[in-house]
């Protein structure tokens, strides 16, 4: 089978989320199945700086947007350490950038930066030879690809037979512009309709996206739910709806040579399921030193390793660490960066309990190895959670997560009932409502579970044997591709 994979950001290459990691990743484990797979990128000024091999393919050809035709220059690298190849689409006036979207406001431009680069990933892929059978596109970035490809490409050959899969990895993100960056499209102002392009009087790329894609993902099977319903579906849920039977969720994979806990040096003591309890030990006495502490205490180590942003419950972390901190029971560990006023509320909370609760502010990926390695258990209350990863992580490294029952964090995690105790299927610990008190009922199941040291064992065993590699996630897009091309092409009548 080939597969295009178009996207706006990948790792090493670019990087805002976790589309790039997602979009690093799954080319790569495609690769491996046996899938022939080319990934387009934009050529952001940000690529160049990663010490990556880039050459000029000496292919350039002009691109329409409106009025005007700018060149897009091809460059060629690959994915290390796979063969698969990527086809960088370079345009200096429109990428050479500081950010690949603009922060903190959007580029005004935006609208232009993405019609022409989906565009141009279908000049590529028209001019490869062979045929693509599948064309799988990324968020709103590439939600043009799909209708170009059946209203201005379907004669070529290379792309006219291909499905179009669009991708969902967050809903909150839709590339919303101007009713007249219509006319940068090319395309006919009948498309600009209700049904089609036009949401609001406003040109909306991720809902044209999935009007025009054969078939739809996103990233878990509850969130698949979700959008189909408001508030999950952000507007979009009739839209979605409509194309209920083509939604399918796929749960995100790990990078688990990165993520093992048996070969991560960035942790002083490398361990798996044999020896968890002397490897985690050992990484406590690491973080503490890291922290400033002379030794690690006795208490069960919570920690939260996230972006500090509303959709991640950090106030329903503040409230707490606001009830718990003074009771001595649990130490509190928390990374991450984000809004500046939570920020300043975790510090506040750190001075007020010193000892017991450790805050860092900032993005380090070698703490964040240190401190999944360390913690007991891992907190997760976000308000909404299309896939999450980092609960993930958790499972891999013998950490127990507590977790909102929301989008991918109920799909991944197995609540600690006794059922599921007694089946050896629990994993962690889940909660309903978006309320503190929810979230403390389920922390203090976890820190009684914490108490029976065989019980706390099982869930940690348990979460260890679980199989979050991208392998797995691979043979489920393999699959939807496969069921895809069975499937007649979508009408665009």
């Amino acid at each position: 089978m080939r597969v295009l994979e178009v996207a706006s950001e990948a790792v090493p290459f670019a990087k805002t989320g976790g589309l790039a990691d997602v979009a690093g990743a799954l080319p790569a484990a495609l690769s491996r199945l046996g899938c022939d797979v080319t990934l387009v990128l934009p050529a952001y000024r940000e690529v160049f700086t990663r010490g990556l091999p880039i050459e000029s393919t000496g292919v350039s050809f002009e691109v329409p947007i409106g009025t005007r035709r700018p060149v897009a220059r091809i460059l060629r690298s690959h994915l290390p350490g796979t063969n698969v190849p990527v086809l960088l689409v370079a345009n200096d006036e429109l990428y050479d950038r500081p950010e690949l979207y603009g922060s903190p406001a959007d580029y005004a431009d935006n609208a232009e930066r993405f019609i022409f680069f989906s565009r141009a990933a279908l000049e590529i892929a028209c001019r490869q030879g062979a045929c693509f059978d599948v064309i799988h596109c990324h968020d709103w970035q590439t939600g043009l690809v799909a209708a170009y490809q059946k209203i201005l490409y379907g004669s070529w050959p290379a792309v006219a037979d291909a499905r179009t899969v669009m991708t969902i990895h967050n809903m909150a993100y839709q590339g919303l512009f101007w009713h007249w960056d219509m006319l940068l499209t090319g395309l006919d102002w009948k498309y600009f309709n209700w049904q089609q392009m036009e949401f609001h009087q406003q040109l909306h790329l991720l809902k044209t996206g999935i009007v025009f894609a054969d078939a739809i993902s996103t990233v878990s099977p509850t969130y698949a739910g979700e959008i189909q319903r408001g508030p999950g579906g952000c507007g979009l849920e009739g839209v979605l709806t409509a194309r209920g039977s083509a939604v399918t969720g796929i749960v995100n994979g790990i990078d688990t040579s990165d993520w093992n806990p048996a070969t991560d040096s960035r942790i002083p003591k490398p361990y798996d399921a044999t020896n968890v309890a002397a490897g985690k030990y050992a990484a406590r006495v690491a973080l503490a030193a890291r922290l400033g502490h002379a030794a690690p205490d006795a208490r069960p180590l919570a920690a939260f390793v996230s972006r500090l942003v509303e959709q991640k419950g950090v106030d329903l972390l503040l409230e707490l660490i606001a009830r718990l901190a003074g009771t001595g029971r649990v130490h509190f560990m928390v990374l991450g960066t984000g809004d500046a006023a939570y920020e300043e509320a975790l510090r506040r909370a750190a001075a007020s309990f010193p000892g017991t609760v450790d805050v860092v502010i900032g993005f380090d990926d070698g703490l964040a190895h240190l401190v999944q390695a360390a913690a007991d258990m891992l907190l997760v209350p976000s308000r909404f959670e299309p896939c999450g990863l980092t609960q993930l992580y958790a499972q891999r490294y013998g950490t127990v997560p507590v977790v909102r029952a929301t989008g991918g964090l109920i799909d991944t995690v197995v609540d600690a009932t006794p059922q599921a105790i007694h089946d050896g299927l629990a994993t962690g610990f889940t909660f309903g409502p978006c309320d503190p008190q929810a979230f403390m009922q389920a922390v203090e199941r976890a820190l009684a579970a914490h108490d029976d040291p065989t019980l706390w064992a099982g869930l940690v065993h348990s979460g260890m044997r679980q199989d979050w590699s991208w392998e797995t996630s691979g043979r489920a897009y393999l699959r939807l591709f496969e069921k895809t091309l069975a499937m007649p092409p979508v009408s665009i009548a």
